[in-house]
């Protein structure tokens, strides 16, 4: 099948989630089991990723750039201003 095929299919997601699920069980499942803290620090990690990306693109994205676009105008005007050059 094609790409865009797949992509529209949903056998092939169902596919690739349940390699994806025996994967992890092959991979955690002994480890749990063994009383690894390894999952413990994966999955911390992953929600850490998760939680701060979606934070950054939700929330602080627009407002970071409009902040930096802001005093970057107001910069260039000071100097203009006061005859300043911003680079020395």
């Amino acid at each position: 099948m094609s790409f865009i095929a797949n992509l529209i299919s949903p056998a092939y997601y169902q596919t690739k989630a349940s390699g994806l699920a025996a994967n992890a069980k092959a991979y955690y499942g002994p480890l749990i089991r063994s009383g690894s803290v390894k999952p413990l620090w994966h999955i911390m990690f992953a929600t850490s990723i998760v939680m701060y990306t979606t934070n950054y693109i939700a929330l602080k994205g627009e407002k970071a750039y409009h902040a930096r676009e802001e005093k970057k105008t107001a910069l260039e005007e000071y100097y203009k201003n006061h005859g300043i050059t911003p680079h020395h």
